[in-house]
């Protein structure tokens, strides 16, 4: 009896240490590298933070992503290395924010040769016109891009001023004469945002001035330059400053208040990508308007879009995250 019982023993025994080991067995981890352009971008420190924080909340008892966040620090080569580096780490799927957008193809065929699923994210890839959907992205079943269209954030900027009084001619010389802070020149999103806020004005009628258009990457501190220098030179002739996002829009604030004009008394002010703090400068006058970039929609989109590929379902080339105009409550 007592052998019995200690053979019962030993086989639960067993059979315990099996059903551990097929429960750790059944855990699956999922490796995704994500490549973002620069880590130093007040809209993409949100955007990757949400890409983490989401990912985290989808985990389950049986499955888990292993997240490997880069920063290309917008250097084109530096990222080229570092999806070099997923490929031979055997990423399961790539989430890339690219540097260039001319270096689209490079990478798209690097990882399709790689049979790893790709998806882009914030910068999109334009087609040969300029107008179209790019190629690289319609060909493949395993890449698609998950962005917002920068056409309607810019034509959202140009309807702000068209709706203040006199259509933003603040100065009444029958002409709204603004100053226009571009982000990157090659990135489609400052392209389209530079182009569209002036479009809604002459679309509705209203004559245009540009008084000076440089060029200030996305930077805070060089948005205050070029703010300041122009501040300087067009004083009281600035109707509008334009600024293709926030992070250039804080730095223009900054160079207005230190020339003593009031916004939204002789001067306005436009940013996209809704930071927090811009839309408090909204809701106390401080900034005239800015658009809502939804970085929670979009970092969700491209997660959500991650695990249909990981799990082999078939996804969309193109998916759009609508932006939202934000003026003072």
């Amino acid at each position: 009896m007592k052998k019995i019982i200690s053979l019962l023993l030993v086989l639960a025994m067993v059979l315990t240490l099996a059903a551990c080991g097929n429960s750790s067995s059944a855990v699956k981890t999922y490796k995704i590298g994500v490549a973002i352009y620069q880590y130093n971008d007040n809209f993409m420190t949100l955007y990757r933070q949400e890409i983490e924080n989401y990912f985290k909340t989808l985990e389950t008892d049986t499955v888990k992503y292993e997240i490997t966040m880069v920063d290309g620090k917008n250097d084109m080569g530096e990222q080229t290395n570092q999806i070099d580096t997923f490929i031979t780490q055997k990423m399961d799927a790539i989430i890339c924010n690219l540097v260039q957008t001319s270096s689209a193809e490079v990478i798209i065929d690097k990882v399709v040769a790689a049979g790893i699923p790709l998806i882009l994210i914030n910068r999109e890839p334009l087609g040969d016109n300029g107008d179209e959907s790019y190629e690289g992205i319609l060909n493949n079943d395993k890449v698609c891009y998950v962005g917002a269209d920068a056409r309607q954030s810019g034509t959202y900027q140009g309807e702000i001023v068209r709706d203040w009084e006199n259509h933003g001619d603040l100065n009444g010389n029958g002409t709204v004469d603004y100053v226009m802070i571009e982000g990157d020149p090659e990135n489609p999103d400052a392209q389209y945002r530079t182009q569209f806020s002036i479009k809604a004005l002459e679309d509705a009628g209203v004559k245009v001035n540009c008084l000076t258009d440089q060029i200030g990457n996305w930077d805070q501190a060089k948005g205050q330059e070029i703010a300041a220098t122009a501040l300087a030179q067009y004083g009281d002739q600035i109707d509008v400053i334009f600024c293709n996002n926030d992070g250039m829009a804080l730095g223009a604030a900054a160079a207005i208040e230190a020339a003593g004009r009031k916004v939204g008394q002789d001067i306005l002010l436009l940013g996209v990508d809704a930071l927090d703090e811009c839309k408090e400068m909204v809701n106390n006058g401080t900034m005239t308007g800015t658009v809502l970039n939804d970085h929670i929609g979009q970092s969700h989109t491209a997660v959500d879009v991650t695990i249909k590929a990981l799990n082999g379902e078939a996804i969309e080339n193109y998916y759009w995250v609508d932006y939202v105009k934000v003026v003072k409550e």
